[in-house]
């Protein structure tokens, strides 16, 4: 576990946290909060059943454009959906202030130095936030490539964003986090012509080298230059949402979440 970033206590998790003792490893205490964060992602996801809307993660690196990016979807679907969003960072309102003026609810979440959100945190947030009014819940987790994409928060969709003044080859720098994508955006597509050095093919080609069948769709919120083909990949997940309650059934990310994708060596 991590001494020093906060990966392995938060505050939605912090009860459940000991310290070894003699014959307990520190890979035993990491196993524990991951089992129960794994649980408490099960009641959020029934819960968000329960009420019919379709919680959808975002994650990228910190500046990639997921704040922008849902202001950009707000204003396009607003007058269609009721839509929410909790806001996850380590200090600071800024992100749901902005959320709140596009006149939506938005909730934040600081994490102090947890550099990922949690089910508990998630499950906490819940009590603050009027669920039962709500179409689609937006959760945008901490500005981070690595930690978030191993917790489970009870959402049914991981988003991940590559911004094109990244590099293209975070795919393959950073597995876990796009293997445990069900799209992924290429943001901030208006500056291509500037940034020549990022290919959105060889992105594609590297996320595919990981076995990801995941939709890649190049987008700007700036602008709105294809942002209409992610407004019908939202569209047609809540419309599989609403079929599934309707069946009773739910359905995970893509990517199985949880220890397994967040393993310490023994």
């Amino acid at each position: 576990m991590c001494d020093t970033c906060g990966c392995n206590i938060t505050p939605g998790n912090r009860e459940y946290a000991f310290k070894p003792v003699a014959g307990t490893s520190a890979v035993a205490v990491l196993k524990n909060l991951l089992a129960h964060n794994d649980n408490q992602a099960v009641h959020n996801r029934r819960h968000f059943d329960s009420h019919g809307v379709l919680a959808v993660n975002l994650m990228s690196s910190p500046g990639s454009g997921k704040t922008a990016l849902l202001e950009a979807t707000i204003d396009a679907l607003k007058d269609e959906f009721r839509i929410g969003v909790i806001e996850g960072d380590l200090e600071t309102e800024n992100d749901a202030v902005r959320i709140r003026a596009r006149g939506v609810p938005a909730y934040q979440i600081t994490t102090g130095t947890a550099c990922h959100l949690d089910a508990h945190m998630v499950h906490d947030a819940l009590h603050h936030f009027p669920l039962a009014g709500l179409d689609i819940l937006f959760i945008e987790n901490v500005g981070n490539l690595v930690c978030p994409a191993s917790f489970d928060l009870g959402q049914h969709r991981n988003v991940t964003l590559l911004s094109v003044t990244e590099g293209d080859d975070k795919p393959a720098k950073y597995p876990v986090m796009f293997r445990a994508a069900d799209v992924v955006l290429i943001t901030k597509s208006d500056l291509l012509a500037v940034l020549d050095d990022f290919d959105p093919a060889r992105a594609e080609s590297y996320l595919r080298n990981l076995a990801s069948v995941a939709p890649v769709m190049r987008l700007s919120a700036r602008n709105g230059v294809g942002l209409e083909a992610w407004l019908r990949w939202l569209r047609n997940e809540l419309a599989l949402q609403r079929a599934r309650v309707s069946q009773g059934e739910s359905v995970q990310p893509g990517s199985r979440l949880g220890g397994h994708l967040h393993e310490v060596a023994t």
